[in-house]
């Protein structure tokens, strides 16, 4: 069990540093919109990249996802396009620490945060707590690149719960957007943006108390967490950046205020195609043919019993329900609380993709995506399947998290998703402040 973060804990808590941000000059682009992405996780490939990147030539696409002919070509272009970006002035450092409230809003959707520079800590003292695992290609990637651009280039979104009293970190949001904003946008998605810097001694330290006794949820960027502690232990990266890799850049939700939203992700197996999905089930789920469009299946797939997905690919939609029970005891990991044992992703992993289906854990085999209609446009694109997933309740994923027990890979999608390119934070250069 992990430990409870509190005035008797080692770690302290949540440590939120200020540092001053990279941003956009808005006087040297088109606009601070179109020069934003999703988190590099999120853009659908390859459309969504092309888009970006004709969207603005500054966009930051190019620094998150550069395109070259190989890794090391892509992290070394990423690092001379940010270094060449600063040095026209494209973007600009703050001239004085500070942590930022950020605020999300679209019709009646409001999230509120404050960015900033997070100790790092182990998941042995329990301040942060993951519930996801990680595909250690992934990790490597995003280790590189950063190193290579010596800067986090998109916040990571945590969750924590405030305890509704006066005062506190809650109390400085509030004020902050009582003033004007450092910027405003407004993204293609809808999606308005505010951001408003928090320097005063005062308010730095009341927000340092009250985060000190909370414990937070990875909601979004588990490779980039594990990114940021596998940077951290390297000597030779250290040496490099010195107490910069020692904190990480992060957007802290109080989620008694301002509630997520879990969403699923979606899986696509670009070398299966439906009708061998099926003809490989053998009763081991119960099938059903469900009637289409898209949103009327998806209907379908929230009220179906036990385990369920829904599989498409072809043009047609299959719920794929109640596996049999021997199988999952057989399948299914039995030294894991019953909570995980019943999720929907770990009956997907260990008795479909694992057991019946027989489809290596690779990438080049098993794809993510956040949006179900890109899910399905890819899977009948490639000829292969996409297997759609419910949501998971985001209790669950929390009291499993305390539990220390991590759900499969790309289980849930949390959001409001911070816009990537609104404030980056990188290694000062000339020898100045790290943070």
């Amino acid at each position: 069990m992990l430990r409870s973060p509190g005035p008797e804990h080692p770690s302290g808590g949540l440590r939120l540093a200020p540092f001053r941000g990279l941003r956009y000059a808005p006087d040297r682009v088109g606009s601070l919109a179109a020069v934003t992405s999703p988190p590099y996780d999120v853009v659908v490939r390859p459309d969504g990249l092309r888009h970006l990147e004709t969207a603005d030539p500054y966009n930051i696409v190019r620094l998150i996802l550069p395109e070259a002919a190989d890794p090391a070509a892509r992290h070394r272009q990423a690092a001379e396009t940010l270094r060449r970006w600063e040095d026209e002035g494209v973007l600009v450092r703050d001239p004085r620490p500070a942590l930022y409230v950020y605020e999300q809003r679209r019709g009646d959707v409001l999230q509120r945060g404050l960015i900033g520079a997070l100790r790092l800590s182990t998941p042995d003292e329990g301040a942060v707590l993951p519930h996801e695992d990680v595909m250690a290609e992934v990790v490597e990637d995003r280790a590189a690149l950063m190193r290579a651009t010596a800067a986090n280039l998109e916040p990571l979104l945590l969750s924590y719960r405030g305890d509704g009293t006066e005062g506190g970190a809650a109390a400085v949001v509030d004020r902050a957007t009582g003033r004007p904003p450092l910027l405003s946008t407004t993204t293609e998605d809808g999606f308005s943006h505010r951001l408003w810097p928090v320097t005063d001694p005062g308010e730095l330290s009341e927000v340092d108390r009250d985060l000190s006794r909370r414990q937070a949820l990875i909601a979004d960027g588990h490779h980039r967490w594990a990114t940021y502690l596998r940077l951290r232990a390297d000597p030779a990266v250290r040496a490099e950046g010195g107490g910069f890799w020692d904190h990480g850049l992060v957007l802290l939700v109080d989620t008694s205020r301002h509630p997520l939203r879990v969403q699923a992700i979606h899986r696509i197996l670009p070398h299966l195609p439906p009708a061998d999905a099926l003809a490989r089930l053998d009763g081991a789920f119960r099938v059903r043919r469900v009637d289409g469009p898209l949103p009327d299946a998806l209907r379908a797939l929230e009220t179906a019993p036990g385990n369920a997905f829904l599989l498409t690919g072809d043009g047609s939609f299959h719920l794929l329900h109640t596996p049999d029970p021997a199988l999952v005891e057989r399948t299914v990991r039995g030294d894991r609380p019953e909570a995980w044992r019943r999720l929907d992703a770990t009956v997907l992993h260990s008795v479909l993709l694992d057991a019946v289906w027989r489809v290596p854990d690779r990438s080049s085999e098993i794809g993510y995506l956040h949006d179900a209609t890109a899910a399905v446009e890819q899977a009948e694109r490639l000829g292969g399947s996409a297997v759609l997933m419910r949501p998971v309740a985001e209790e669950t994923v929390r009291d499993l998290a305390r539990q220390g027990v991590t759900m499969p890979r790309k289980s849930t999608s949390f959001g409001p998703k911070p816009a990537t390119g609104l404030v980056l934070r990188a290694v000062e250069r000339g020898g100045g402040r790290t943070r």
